[in-house]
Protein backbone atom coordinates (compact mmCIF):
# COMPACT_ATOMS: atom_id res chain seq x y z
CA UNK A 1 0.00 0.00 0.00
CA UNK A 2 1.25 3.42 -0.93
CA UNK A 3 1.02 6.61 0.99
CA UNK A 4 1.18 10.28 0.20
CA UNK A 5 4.66 11.77 0.50
CA UNK A 6 4.83 15.31 1.86
CA UNK A 7 7.60 17.30 0.17
CA UNK A 8 8.73 20.89 -0.49
CA UNK A 9 10.87 22.63 -3.09
CA UNK A 10 14.05 20.99 -1.74
CA UNK A 11 12.85 17.44 -2.51
CA UNK A 12 10.95 18.23 -5.71
CA UNK A 13 13.60 17.28 -8.25
CA UNK A 14 14.50 14.01 -6.50
CA UNK A 15 10.95 12.90 -5.64
CA UNK A 16 9.09 14.12 -8.74
CA UNK A 17 11.36 14.75 -11.70
CA UNK A 18 13.70 11.82 -11.01
CA UNK A 19 10.93 9.36 -10.15
CA UNK A 20 10.95 6.18 -12.25
CA UNK A 21 7.14 6.16 -12.32
CA UNK A 22 4.60 8.90 -13.02
CA UNK A 23 3.94 11.34 -10.16
CA UNK A 24 0.79 13.16 -9.11
CA UNK A 25 1.86 16.40 -7.40
CA UNK A 26 -0.93 17.85 -5.27
CA UNK A 27 -0.55 21.54 -4.42
CA UNK A 28 -2.60 22.58 -1.38
CA UNK A 29 -2.52 24.57 1.84
CA UNK A 30 -4.16 24.55 5.26
CA UNK A 31 -6.14 27.76 4.64
CA UNK A 32 -7.75 26.28 1.50
CA UNK A 33 -11.32 25.07 2.06
CA UNK A 34 -11.66 23.09 -1.21
CA UNK A 35 -8.33 21.38 -0.38
CA UNK A 36 -9.95 19.83 2.70
CA UNK A 37 -12.54 18.27 0.40
CA UNK A 38 -10.01 16.96 -2.14
CA UNK A 39 -7.31 15.71 0.27
CA UNK A 40 -9.08 12.44 1.20
CA UNK A 41 -9.36 11.60 -2.52
CA UNK A 42 -5.64 12.28 -2.99
CA UNK A 43 -4.85 9.90 -0.12
CA UNK A 44 -7.18 7.29 -1.66
CA UNK A 45 -5.34 7.65 -4.99
CA UNK A 46 -2.00 7.18 -3.20
CA UNK A 47 -3.24 3.94 -1.63
CA UNK A 48 -4.99 2.50 -4.68
CA UNK A 49 -2.59 3.53 -7.46
CA UNK A 50 0.69 2.95 -5.63
CA UNK A 51 1.76 0.25 -8.08
CA UNK A 52 1.58 2.71 -11.01
CA UNK A 53 1.74 6.22 -9.56
CA UNK A 54 3.63 8.11 -6.87
CA UNK A 55 1.67 10.80 -5.02
CA UNK A 56 3.28 13.85 -3.38
CA UNK A 57 1.76 16.81 -1.56
CA UNK A 58 3.26 20.29 -1.51
CA UNK A 59 2.00 23.16 0.64
CA UNK A 60 1.98 26.18 -1.66
CA UNK A 61 3.14 28.65 0.99
CA UNK A 62 6.17 26.44 1.75
CA UNK A 63 7.00 25.60 -1.88
CA UNK A 64 7.13 28.91 -3.77
CA UNK A 65 9.64 27.76 -6.39
CA UNK A 66 7.58 24.72 -7.45
CA UNK A 67 4.42 26.84 -7.49
CA UNK A 68 6.11 29.41 -9.75
CA UNK A 69 7.83 26.87 -12.03
CA UNK A 70 4.66 24.84 -12.62
CA UNK A 71 2.37 27.89 -12.77
CA UNK A 72 0.05 26.87 -9.94
CA UNK A 73 -2.39 29.77 -9.84
CA UNK A 74 -5.08 28.22 -7.66
CA UNK A 75 -5.40 25.53 -5.03
CA UNK A 76 -6.07 22.74 -4.91
CA UNK A 77 -3.79 22.21 -7.89
CA UNK A 78 -2.83 18.94 -9.54
CA UNK A 79 0.06 18.25 -11.87
CA UNK A 80 0.83 14.81 -13.23
CA UNK A 81 4.44 14.29 -14.29
CA UNK A 82 5.76 11.61 -16.60
CA UNK A 83 9.37 11.53 -17.80
CA UNK A 84 10.06 14.93 -16.14
CA UNK A 85 7.22 16.61 -18.08
CA UNK A 86 3.83 17.87 -16.93
CA UNK A 87 1.25 15.77 -18.80
CA UNK A 88 -1.83 16.90 -16.84
CA UNK A 89 -2.54 20.25 -15.23
CA UNK A 90 -5.71 20.89 -13.24
CA UNK A 91 -6.78 23.46 -10.67
CA UNK A 92 -9.82 23.55 -8.42
CA UNK A 93 -11.90 21.02 -6.52
CA UNK A 94 -12.30 17.70 -8.31
CA UNK A 95 -14.40 14.61 -7.70
CA UNK A 96 -12.86 11.19 -7.16
CA UNK A 97 -14.51 9.95 -10.37
CA UNK A 98 -13.10 12.77 -12.50
CA UNK A 99 -9.65 12.47 -10.93
CA UNK A 100 -9.47 8.70 -11.46
CA UNK A 101 -10.58 9.16 -15.09
CA UNK A 102 -7.86 11.80 -15.55
CA UNK A 103 -5.23 9.50 -14.05
CA UNK A 104 -6.37 6.41 -15.94
CA UNK A 105 -6.15 8.24 -19.26
CA UNK A 106 -2.64 9.47 -18.38
CA UNK A 107 -1.02 6.20 -17.32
Amino acid sequence: MGSTLIISDVEFEQEVLNSPKPVLAYFWDEWCGPCRLVSPTIDWIAENYSDRLKVVKLQVDQSPESVKTYKVEGVPGIRIFKNKEVIVSYEGAITKTKLTEMIDSSL
